[in-house]
């Protein structure tokens, strides 16, 4: 088995496109006009996806722990980890070093979903 896609909910399309193609530099793929929400497809390596959908959010008034690795997370390999915190620096958003000391960073995206990033 393998994982075909991940779906995240946002909030504001405009605004997660703006950080998900600034800061991981994805490239957006064409979605089924059919489906009854909006939303944005992004590519990744293998044919997996990331599925950005703007639908209400459930989960938006929970608390969640100050280091996204002890939280739901997606996992996504990068060649360069100094490169992804160097665009985070830029645009101001916190991150944490995985507190195991494997070379992984955790970040959110504006709408409080987790993202991992290994090398």
């Amino acid at each position: 088995m393998k994982i075909v896609h991940i779906a995240l909910l946002v909030s504001d399309l405009k605004r997660s496109a703006h950080f998900y193609e600034q800061v991981f530099d994805l490239q957006r793929l064409a979605r089924p006009a059919a489906l009854a929400f909006d939303g944005l497809w992004y590519g990744l390596e293998g044919g997996q996806q990331i599925h950005l959908m703007l639908l209400d959010n459930p989960y938006q008034d929970c608390d969640k722990p100050l280091h996204g690795g002890r939280d739901n997370h997606v996992a996504m390999q990068t060649d360069d980890i100094t490169l992804i915190s160097e665009r985070l620096d830029a645009i101001d958003v916190p991150y944490t070093m995985s507190k195991s000391g494997r070379n992984a960073l955790f970040c959110r995206d504006p709408d409080g979903n987790t993202i991992e990033l290994t090398a």
